[in-house]
C-alpha cells in the first residue's frame, strides 16, 4: 500500500489586515504607529494606507473586507460617510455623527467608534497631566474635527464649550447636534475679540494646512491657558506660534493626540492598550527640525 511520504510543511498563517482610509493619504503616520504597537505587543498584522475620495469609499471599504479586513482607521475627508457605512455605534461615534475607527463584526457589518476625542483628553490628562475640569473652553472651527471631539471634552468635565466657526450657520448645527446648551454655545467669529478668557482654546480648523493665519486676539487666552491645536507639524506652526506670542501657560500640538486616539483604536481590536510613549518619541524626533 503506498504511504504518502509524512511532511513538516506548515499551513500558512493568515494575517490579519488593517489599513487606514483617506484622500490624501500618502502622508499618513498611522501604518508606521500601528506597526510600532503590533510589534512591542507581539501582534502579527498587516496595516495599509488606503486612498479613497468619499463616493468610492463604500465600495473600497467592501473590497478590503473581501481582502479579510478586519478594521480600520478613517481620516479626512471620509469619518461621516464611514459612520454612514456603519450598522452599528460605539457612544462617541453616535453622539458625534462621525467614526475613524471601524471593526468588522462577525455578521460581515462595520462598527463604527471614534477615538478622536479619547486620545485628545488621554494626551491632555495622562501626557501632559492636566486638569480639564471646569476649564471655560474655546473650539476654533466646526468642522470633522471639532465634532469628533466635543463629546469627550465635555465627559472630561470642561466647565463650558463656545464653538466659533468663520460660517455662523455651521458652529449652531453642531451645537445643536451635541444638545447640551447649558454648556455648548457658539460664538460670532467676527466677535471674538470680545469673548474673554479662556481656560483651553482648541485649534480645529484646517487653516495651518493651507499656510493660512488666524488673526486671532490674545485677549482670547486666560493666564496659564492651554492651547491645543490638533494638527501637528507645520500645520501646528501658525497657531502655536500665535499662542506663544501671547504668553498661553500651555502650548501644545495634536502629536500626542495622534498617538493616543491610534492606541485606543489598536486596544478595539486587539482586547489591550499599547504603551504610547515610546512612539510619541519616536514621532517627535521625526518632526525635529
Amino acid at each position: 500500500m503506498f504511504k504518502k511520504p509524512e511532511t513538516n510543511a506548515e499551513a500558512p498563517i493568515e494575517i490579519a489586515r488593517y489599513a487606514v482610509f483617506g484622500q490624501p493619504i500618502a502622508h499618513s503616520r498611522s501604518p508606521l504607529i500601528h506597526r510600532m504597537f503590533a510589534q512591542a505587543e507581539h501582534v502579527v498584522l498587516r496595516y495599509d494606507a488606503i486612498e479613497s475620495s468619499p463616493a468610492d469609499f463604500p465600495r473600497s471599504l467592501a473590497q478590503f473586507a473581501a481582502d479579510g479586513g478586519r478594521g480600520a482607521n478613517i481620516t479626512l475627508p471620509l469619518k461621516s460617510v464611514a459612520h454612514a457605512a456603519c450598522r452599528t455605534h460605539g457612544a462617541h461615534a453616535q453622539r458625534s455623527g462621525v467614526a475613524n475607527t471601524v471593526t468588522r463584526c462577525e455578521d460581515g457589518s462595520w462598527h463604527g467608534d471614534n477615538t478622536d476625542g479619547i486620545g485628545l483628553v488621554a494626551d491632555i490628562a495622562e501626557r501632559l497631566r492636566l486638569d480639564l475640569r471646569g476649564r471655560r473652553t474655546l473650539v476654533l472651527g466646526a468642522g470633522g474635527a471639532a465634532q469628533a471631539v466635543l463629546s469627550a471634552l465635555l465627559e472630561s468635565g470642561v466647565e463650558s464649550i463656545v464653538i466659533a466657526n468663520r460660517t455662523p450657520e455651521r458652529a449652531d448645527a453642531l451645537a445643536d447636534r451635541i444638545g447640551e446648551p447649558a454648556r455648548v454655545h457658539t460664538a460670532y467669529w467676527d466677535a471674538l475679540r470680545d469673548a474673554g478668557g479662556f481656560d483651553l482654546v482648541l485649534n480645529a480648523t484646517s487653516a495651518g494646512h493651507a499656510g493660512a493665519a488666524l488673526d486671532l486676539p490674545f485677549s482670547l487666552l486666560a493666564p496659564r491657558a492651554l492651547a491645543y491645536d490638533m494638527n501637528y507639524g507645520a500645520a501646528a506652526i501658525g497657531f502655536t506660534a500665535w499662542a506663544r506670542a501671547g504668553a498661553a501657560g500651555h502650548v501644545v500640538d495634536g502629536l500626542g493626540m495622534l498617538v493616543e486616539q491610534a492606541a485606543e483604536s489598536f486596544r478595539i481590536w486587539h482586547g489591550h492598550r499599547p504603551d504610547t510613549e515610546p512612539v510619541y518619541q519616536h514621532l517627535r524626533r521625526e518632526l525635529a527640525p
